[in-house]
């Protein structure tokens, strides 16, 4: 089973990448984020006649998240993180396929650092790790895939010193990270590739991604029930380098079940 992750930055003004990208890969499971997208203008007829069936939670112009199945439709188990009433932010999505629990996320950026965004991402991290804890608790297979815009460590970008003032690298943000890996969560890409340069973000300024001046945020993080039946895990880089790209490529993982 292959279960993969993708910010795609835009889901219907990058349709065509994200279609070919489905043929070429065909995940069995694809978590996408930042759809900027409502739930009405979502293109679930699109990917139907690609062979997915999709549940999504859409927001106008910014944010969202959503879970395709090839070949069948996720059941919805939730959206949102509890903790917040006022949180109208379209970040979370939960579903089940094939009896797998799959937990779509799209974590706050946290810019500009410090202030009130950054006070936000902390307070989402602190009620997405609260939530890891039940799933890790509940006992079924389960899989956390997304845009986390967090570095876990200096060893996941290409350059920390110019990166430093930025909410993705502070030490409350990778502390944040490390609690969720403490609960029991394995961080797929380290542990099969432990200590290669793997990237699956390159902004689109100063030619970074000619450069490779890249870093690692999105990741599929696995519990205990399911890091055992882990057998590949990569990025497919090369779609980052198309034409009308989005910024970041998927990230995806392979699971003998």
């Amino acid at each position: 089973m292959k279960i993969a992750s993708f910010n795609v930055n835009g889901i219907n003004g990058r349709l065509p990448r994200l279609l070919e990208w489905l043929e070429a890969s065909k995940p069995d499971v694809a978590c996408l984020q930042e759809l900027k997208s409502p739930d009405n203008n979502f293109p679930a007829a699109a990917l139907r006649d690609a062979g997915y069936g999709a549940v999504f939670h859409g927001q106008r112009s910014w944010n969202g998240v959503a879970i395709l199945a090839r070949g069948a439709m996720p059941i919805e188990t939730g959206r949102g993180l509890e903790g917040n009433l006022q949180d109208d932010q379209s970040r979370y999505l939960e579903a089940v396929v094939d009896g797998i629990v799959i937990g779509c996320l799209y974590l706050p950026n946290g810019n500009p650092w410090p202030g009130p965004k950054f006070d936000y991402k902390l307070e989402w991290f602190d009620r997405l790790c609260a939530h890891a804890q039940r799933l890790v608790d509940f006992g079924l297979p389960a899989v956390l895939a997304g845009d986390f815009n967090v570095v876990p460590t200096d060893a996941d970008i290409y350059n920390p010193a110019s990166w430093r003032k930025d909410a993705l690298l502070q030490p409350e943000s990778r502390a944040a990270f490390a609690r969720l890996l403490d609960q029991g969560w394995t961080d797929a890409i380290r542990a099969l590739h432990p200590n290669e340069a793997i990237y699956t973000y390159w902004d689109y300024w100063r030619n970074r991604w000619p450069r490779n001046a890249g870093l690692r945020i999105d990741h599929l993080l696995l519990n205990r029930e399911l890091a055992p039946m882990l057998t590949a895990a990569g990025v497919d880089r090369e779609v980052r380098g198309r034409p009308g790209a989005s910024d970041h490529a998927p990230v995806w993982v392979e699971i003998a079940v």
